[in-house]
């Protein structure tokens, strides 16, 4: 059971459906059609999709600065389970590897109905000094969804959570989970 003053979160791909922005601003703003979010397999696009590696580019940066027409959109049951945990243990603490926190900073506070003191967000720049940060926190458990990011976590003593995506289908020895609700049951309420 994950105790739930002892578990942070990554966003992109566990709180935040941010692929599916992807394929809608792909679709939308450039007419790329074709591609489905099961086809996005490798954590580099540009690796697993059939879209120029600077349309990617552009894309990625309209999501991480915030502008965009297509709305990005919580993945299904996140929202109730972290306004959950934020009404009982809060702060809940999300540690993105984004450069900086301000438009998701925002967005997570457009959809949690929790005051800006029940929320934390740390954007370290790098999916390298997520584990540093967690650490300095006494984090204990993590959701993530990029599993190369779940091997430093675990050899920091810092137990990993993969939330399952297209994107992290390889064998590997940690806890996963492939819904909220699968997670809300590992949390010990």
């Amino acid at each position: 059971m994950i105790d739930p003053a002892s578990v942070a979160f990554d966003i992109d791909g566990v709180f935040a459906d941010t692929m599916t922005l992807f394929l809608d601003i792909a679709r939308e703003e450039y007419e790329i059609d074709g591609i489905k979010y099961e086809d996005i397999t490798c954590y580099a696009l540009e690796d697993c999709v059939d879209i120029e590696s600077e349309i990617i580019e552009k894309i990625i940066t309209k999501i991480m600065d915030g502008n965009h027409n297509a709305p990005l959109k919580p993945i299904s049951g996140a929202t109730n389970v972290l306004t959950r945990l934020g009404q009982r243990y809060g702060p809940i603490l999300f540690v993105t590897a984004r450069l900086y926190d301000g438009p998701i900073s925002d967005w997570i506070q457009s959809v949690l109905p929790l005051s800006a003191d029940s929320i934390t967000v740390i954007a370290t720049g790098s999916f390298e000094a997520k584990t540093e940060v967690l650490s300095e926190r006494n984090v204990l458990y993590f959701v993530e969804d990029r599993l190369e990011t779940c091997f430093p976590l675990k050899a920091a003593g810092i137990t990993p959570v993969l939330f399952k995506q297209p994107w992290n289908r390889r064998n590997h020895p940690f806890i996963e989970v492939g819904t909220w609700s699968e997670l809300e049951s590992l949390i010990n309420f």
